[in-house]
């Protein structure tokens, strides 16, 4: 299981793999299943969560810094480090299989290495090694909270903003944010309208959703061993992406109600809902992405609904007509900074310039969304990140260059979720959080063009 997990490790380092589709193919190549499976993943998932606190407490217990240690001995530090200060695996025998690890991968002397650090590291428990290396909460809150919650400081920065909150105010909604990373999320699915029912899903073990009405919780097991996730009549989507898909079919845009867009579409997960939603309202969904194998994957997600055609298509080029469609989403490629309870690894892997280079991108697909509307018609804006500069800033920056455009409630149309308002004045944007509503942090703003106007009519 520790050579399972140390190999995820070092390929999600070396060659930018993703540890949740990495993890599940090496355990069936492996055979690992079971209590030997749930603790490789234990050990993967929590080593890459706590990386960030645990490479503070390692740089204090070396006598070499962190970047002087050879990777594949840093990644075996770092799993020591998880199984002293993160699970409940004796010290001794933490110590000792971590030792034995270093051996094998790196020879005798970086066993020697490993077993000084990992003892030192065994002298305390977790709160009092970041009591120990943290800066003071009042002298520097953001870095405190990083070390404290393994995030890097930009991100923990970002969420703040986001949030609204400050020194003068305090940071305690970060600081939950921050924590809701750090927990398992429990797997979310979505039915197909009119091809499935939630209830189907509950009668096979699944918990049914707060919100979505399409939604359920699944606590443990395998989805595909569910019959209507294996027939392609419900799948995997998180409850904020399911309703931030429905509060645009909510928006009214009048009598004519044919034509829906999904503007990038992969790998198609509101697409499926959205083009069962369409067949139900007597519309059809056109679902577009730039990439050939991402527009593969949105045919194979919505083929179970038969009402929605699929091309590859520029979102920012495109090949439709202006002003063609009654309904458009743009959930747009963005940080993923609202997802980290699944991606631990993205934290380390994303920068402030990775948000940056996105910027454009971003205001050329909204741009093009709102273009792509007709008069009256509805359009609402995705990410799955709360970083300002990919969410209000985006909106702000586009609608500053239009005057056709209304900023809807977001918020009221989903009444029946609290707490998802926007602070100050960007109320009517709607920002899910991890933990405030048990989803990922996804961002909605629906807008709409302004009808034409007639006569004197004033806009």
């Amino acid at each position: 299981m520790r050579r399972l997990a140390f190999d995820v490790l070092r390929a999600v380092a070396e060659r930018g793999a993703y540890a949740n589709l990495l993890l599940p193919a090496l355990l069936r190549e492996r055979e690992l299943t079971g209590r030997d499976a749930a603790l490789a993943t234990e050990l993967s998932y929590g080593t890459l969560r706590g990386q960030g606190t645990y490479d503070t407490i390692i740089a204090a217990c070396s006598d070499r810094g962190l970047d002087k240690i050879d990777p594949p001995v840093r990644d075996v530090l770092r799993l020591g480090a998880h199984q002293l200060l993160g699970t409940r695996i004796r010290p001794h025998a933490a110590v000792a299989t971590s030792v034995d690890l270093a051996r094998e991968v790196a020879g005798p002397g970086a066993a020697g290495f490993a077993n000084a650090v990992l003892r030192r590291v065994a002298s305390r428990d977790l709160a009092a090694w970041v009591a120990a290396t943290a800066p003071d909460r009042a002298a520097d809150p953001l870095g405190h909270l990083a070390v404290s919650y393994s995030h890097p400081r930009w991100i923990v920065a970002a969420f703040s903003e986001s949030l609204g909150e400050n020194t003068a105010t305090g940071f305690a909604g970060t600081e939950a944010a921050l924590a809701a990373d750090g927990a398992r999320p429990r797997v979310t699915l979505c039915t197909v309208p009119g091809i499935a029912e939630p209830a189907e899903l509950v009668a096979e073990g699944a918990e049914i959703a707060r919100w979505s009405p399409f939604g359920a919780y699944l606590e443990s097991g395998d989805p595909a061993g569910i019959a209507a996730v294996r027939q392609g009549r419900a799948a995997v989507q998180d409850e904020a992406s399911q309703l931030a898909a429905l509060a645009l079919t909510r928006v009214d845009v009048g009598a004519a109600d044919r034509r829906w867009l999904d503007l990038c579409a992969g790998p198609g997960g509101k697409a499926r809902l959205l083009a069962g939603l369409a067949a139900r309202a007597g519309a059809r969904l056109l679902a577009a992405d730039v990439r050939p194998h991402r527009a593969r994957l949105v045919s194979a997600a919505t083929a179970v609904t038969g009402s929605a055609g699929v091309g590859v298509a520029d979102g920012t080029a495109p090949a439709w007509r202006a002003g063609t469609f009654d309904r458009v989403i743009a959930d747009v490629p963005c940080s993923g900074l609202g997802a980290l309870r699944r991606r631990p690894e993205a934290r380390w892997r994303k920068s402030p310039a990775d948000v940056a280079a996105l910027g454009g991108l971003q205001r050329r697909l909204l741009a093009s969304a709102l273009d792509a509307a007709r008069p009256g018609g509805a359009v609402a804006y995705i990410t799955c990140s709360p970083h300002v500069d990919e969410t209000r800033t985006v909106v702000a920056d586009v609608l500053s260059r239009r005057d056709d455009v209304a900023v809807l409630d977001a918020p009221a149309v989903l009444a029946e979720v609290p707490d998802l308002r926007c602070p100050g004045p960007e109320g009517r944007y709607a920002q899910f959080w991890p933990h405030r509503h048990g989803t990922d942090a996804i961002f909605l703003a629906l807008l709409q063009r302004r009808p034409r106007l007639t006569g004197g009519e004033e806009p």
